[in-house]
């Protein structure tokens, strides 16, 4: 990697004492003391990444087997069945390696159902959760049960489970005879991407896992040696030590040929280490027209995703005055994956934060419990334009707005020009709706300052920890709808419709009591929201 601009000066100012403390050496030692007393409980039973790229070996024969057993079967379709560290990884995985695989991680009907309905008679399902109670992935797993017996289909030749063992889902899975990999149990969901979280699906979908564990075996002794040309420890240093911090992270993809690498970075980073009010939170960008590539504004590092041919960018936007910050990272996926994995531990010992804890994670899945187990979330909107009911929480910033164009404006009021950021977050079917992305770049023009878009739910468990536990500098703006139908979960008195209501009013609601400013849209007609909001965003 190289580095210019203030990246540069975090570099040669923390690397040296990373080194001098001993920092790389120790984490691959497993040394849980790295980040303080009271992140070593947690730490201790974290750091079996540092060891992946060997451990995970036995993986490679088996998935394949298992493969091989699935086709001769005519079984060739894979559904992951995931969310965070679960679905990003194995979604980048794929599409790198150039295979199919279809993530299931949301709890929108009208997706769930599309991926009921695609194939299903050579399908195979992985369903994976660490702890074996993550709600979507329990609901999505129950739906494939029901579609597959409805159809003739014995689920148990039809489900793979990717747990921790000892989970409620390990023991369940047992039970009704279900094939079961166990992952190892001392490494985080963020961390697992060579895990059996991984390479699982991965693996059964054709991806070339044992060659992922040679990238990431090559690069190891390098990101454990304690040396000043340590790639993680520059990396880390670049993230998280410019003074003042640029706690903006802007990850833009130049040409690495991992696709989708840089949403599997963002959760990483994100859930990491916003914490305590502070962190780095990760900017997904298109391409280098974004105005945070452009332009970048003083809170920023750019982090340029390069192929190998390209080098490293020596004449990075923004840097011509001698005021940037960039960095350029290149080389193989396996080696990437373990390269900001070093990278995310070496910030939060910077930062002064634990990476391996998700409090505020946590903080809204109980809130969305509780919506859903007792009373829905029945807020009454502030007014409504058209399609779009309009709901404005976190404080009393709305004014006396009464149309849709006048609720953004009083929420984009609120963003910092110094240090503010806008957070778009739309639970919807992110398949059907994909075109809703645009709108980041809209925005980011609009307000001058970084802008970031997380499909919900699947983004709670990125980017959702950040809003909440990092820095208090965002505004929210949330997107909800109606389902085209609803879609019971099996065996639940619940449907996945009010599940994801559940889940946004839970996000919403903790994000109010945080103080964070969140304007809250429901679409009640999809298509006609859709260009409403649009047009308010231009």
């Amino acid at each position: 990697m190289s580095a210019t601009g203030a990246a540069a000066e975090a570099i040669r100012t923390h690397v040296p004492v990373l080194v001098a403390d001993g920092f790389a050496g120790r984490l691959f030692a497993k040394d849980a003391t790295l980040w303080g007393p009271e992140a070593e409980e947690e730490s201790a039973k974290r750091l079996s990444w540092v060891g992946l790229p060997r451990t995970s070996r036995h993986l490679v024969g088996e998935v394949s087997a298992l493969r091989s057993e699935l086709q001769e079967d005519g079984v060739d379709h894979v559904v992951l069945c995931g969310m965070g560290g679960s679905s990003l990884a194995p979604e980048v995985i794929c599409a790198s390696y150039g295979v199919e695989l279809t993530v299931l991680d949301s709890s929108s009907p009208d997706q769930v159902r599309a991926a009921l309905t695609d194939r299903l008679d050579r399908t195979v399902v992985v369903a994976s959760s660490k702890s074996g109670s993550t709600v979507e992935t329990d609901s999505q797993r129950r739906a494939f049960e029901q579609a597959f017996t409805d159809a003739g289909i014995d689920p148990a030749g039809r489900l793979v489970i990717v747990t921790d063992p000892g989970s409620p889902l390990d023991r369940q899975s047992r039970e009704a005879g279900y094939r079961v990999v166990n992952a190892d149990p001392d490494v985080g969901g963020r961390y697992s991407a060579l895990t059996a979280f991984g390479l699982v699906p991965s693996g059964l979908a054709g991806a070339d896992i044992g060659r992922l564990l040679d990238e990431a075996e090559a690069v190891s002794d390098l990101l454990a040696d304690d040396d000043e040309a340590n790639p993680g420890l520059r990396l880390g240093a670049a993230m998280a030590g410019t003074e003042p911090l640029r706690n903006k992270l802007v990850l833009v993809d130049q040409g690495s040929g991992l696709p989708g690498f840089a949403d599997w970075a963002e959760q990483l980073i994100a859930e990491s280490t916003g914490k305590q009010g502070t962190g780095v939170l990760p900017v997904v960008v298109p391409d280098d027209s974004a105005p945070e590539v452009a332009l970048p504004p003083h809170d920023v590092t750019v982090a340029h995703l390069v192929g190998d041919e390209d080098g490293p960018d020596e004449t990075a936007p923004g840097d011509h005055d001698g005021t940037g910050s960039d960095v350029s990272v290149t080389g193989p996926l396996g080696a990437q994956i373990l390269l900001w994995e070093v990278a995310t531990a070496a910030a939060g010992r910077i930062l002064g934060i634990n990476p391996f804890d998700q409090p505020d994670v946590e903080s809204a899945k109980i809130a969305a419990r509780s919506m859903l187990e007792g009373s829905p979330d029945s807020t009454p909107p502030a007014f409504t334009d058209g399609p779009v009911e309009v709901r404005a929480l976190g404080g009393d910033w709305l004014g006396d707005a009464g149309t849709l164009p006048d609720a953004v404006a009083a929420l984009l009021a609120q963003v910092d020009p110094q240090q503010g950021y806008v957070a778009v977050m739309a639970y919807l079917d992110r398949l059907e709706q994909a075109e809703l992305a645009d709108v980041r770049n809209t925005l980011a023009h609009r307000v001058r300052r970084p802008v970031t878009f997380g499909w919900g739910p699947r983004f709670l468990h990125s980017t959702g920890q950040f809003h909440k536990g990092g820095p208090a500098e965002g505004v929210y703006l949330q997107i909800t709808a109606d389902p085209t139908e609803d879609l019971a979960v099996p065996g639940k008195e619940y449907t996945f419709g009010r599940l994801i209501a559940s889940q946004a009013a839970g996000d919403a609601s903790v994000l109010a009591d945080h103080g964070r400013p969140v304007l809250r849209l429901h679409l009640t007609d999809l298509g006609a929201g859709v260009a409403a909001v649009r047009a308010a965003l231009q």
